[in-house]
């Protein structure tokens, strides 16, 4: 291999790895926190984070930037060897690098269509990661590849000679091990998933027993509260939701604070009223988030408001939430007649899509600019609380409500 091209390769790959390192620690960093902002979010359409919380950020519930993270890894480990191993692995190498770079710049191509043309978001850490491709794949073509319909063989007998070499094994074993538990990381449900607006520090206070005022009891109540016009129908504490069905941190909050509403409807019946109001981060029908890349969501408001005249809302949303990564207008419209048996999505859609604009009218007098935002008896909340915390603002707001009432 011509030490230029291999230079090369070496320096586009470590470049590339440090990017989707950082992504994966960012994409990370997002599943612990949905609020968090990361430093390539410059503003609208320039952001990290909403990509990666797009349905092109993940396969499953991996990060695309992990996937990333092991391609480059091994691009390079079999740069680095190709200099130091067998004649033969140096001669095998130039295949290796022109089938993975080959399939590496038609994910970037595929990805970078998507973020770009579909989302409208240009993503900083991304952009470096294609560059990084597009330089491996220019700089492998350089390099005499063997016949590809021998690589098979060639593989088997490279890896024999791999397992043989005690060190480079262990190197490339210990990588694959780390790949795969930092990828295990994601697919296990956040213990400590959204944090509160408070910090860390005052969190620990916020959820210890103790005489006198907690910090969060503090926070809590210096907050200022807004009067939005949902009725309370009786209730002590009014929960607001306003949600995106293709939103992942709406789906994360929905499933995570189900249980706890549905405790406090069986200790305290009436007394804490969730309602989610519709703020699709589509612009087909939010014109405040022209750049937004759920396309499907109005779609998706629209298929749960319909869902409710036979009182199967909850089964629609439910099923929304679980089948994000699909969700399309044709899989909405199927989704509504497997849920609820309606077969009149289309009929009745600009009609109740004006019932989705009356949210969105509604959560732009609070000036929401991410999804979820909830206001619990007027506190805004952006993101959410840990579910802990939640608990302990409805403790909060139950004495404070009855306080209230028993002072009158």
């Amino acid at each position: 291999m011509n030490p230029l091209v291999r230079r090369t390769v070496i320096v586009c790959a470590l470049i590339g790895l440090a990017s989707a390192s950082t992504s994966t620690y960012v994409h990370y960093q997002l599943v612990q926190d949905p609020a968090y902002t990361s430093f390539c979010d410059v503003n609208e359409g320039v952001s990290c984070t909403r990509v990666y919380q797009s349905r092109f950020g993940t396969v499953g519930d991996v990060p695309v930037a992990l996937l990333g993270a092991f391609w480059f890894g091994l691009v390079l480990f079999l740069t680095v060897a190709a200099g130091r191993g067998s004649a033969a692995l140096t001669e095998n190498v130039g295949s290796y690098l022109l089938v993975l770079s080959t399939f590496g710049l038609a994910m970037v191509l595929f990805l970078g269509y998507e973020s770009v043309a579909v989302l409208g978001i240009v993503c900083l850490l991304c952009v470096a990661v294609y560059a990084s491709v597009v330089g491996i794949f220019i700089a492998s073509s350089a390099i005499p590849a063997g016949r590809l319909l021998s690589l098979p063989r060639r593989v088997v007998d490279d890896f024999g000679r791999l397992v043989r070499t005690p060190t480079a094994f262990a190197v490339l074993v210990s990588y694959v091990v780390l790949m795969l538990v930092v990828g295990m990381g994601f697919l296990v449900e956040p213990t400590n998933a959204f944090p509160p607006t408070v910090s860390a520090a005052n969190s620990e206070s916020a959820t210890s027993a103790g005489a006198g005022e907690s910090e969060f009891e503090r926070f809590w109540n210096a907050e200022p509260r807004v009067e939005l016009p949902v009725p309370r129908e009786g209730a002590k504490v009014l929960i607001l939701k306003f949600n995106d069905y293709q939103c992942p941190s709406c789906a994360q909050s929905h499933f995570l604070y189900e249980p706890i509403l549905a405790r406090y409807e069986s200790s305290h019946p009436g007394a804490v009223r969730q309602v989610s109001l519709d703020y699709p981060l589509d612009p087909e029908c939010n014109e405040h988030t022209p750049r937004g890349g759920h396309m499907g969501a109005c779609e998706a408001a629209v298929a749960v408001r319909l869902a409710r005249r036979d009182g199967r809302d909850a089964q629609m949303a439910r099923w929304l939430y679980e089948n994000q990564e699909t969700m399309s207008l044709e899989t909405v419209r199927q989704g509504l007649v497997d849920v609820a048996g309606m077969t009149d999505f289309d009929e009745l859609y600009e009609a109740t899509l004006n019932d989705v604009k009356g949210d969105i009218e509604l959560g732009n007098l609070i000036d929401i600019d991410a999804t979820p935002t909830f206001v619990i008896n007027g506190v805004t909340v952006k993101g959410g609380l840990r579910p802990e915390l939640l608990e302990t603002a409805i403790a909060l707001e139950l004495d404070r409500v009855s306080d209230d009432s028993g002072a009158e």
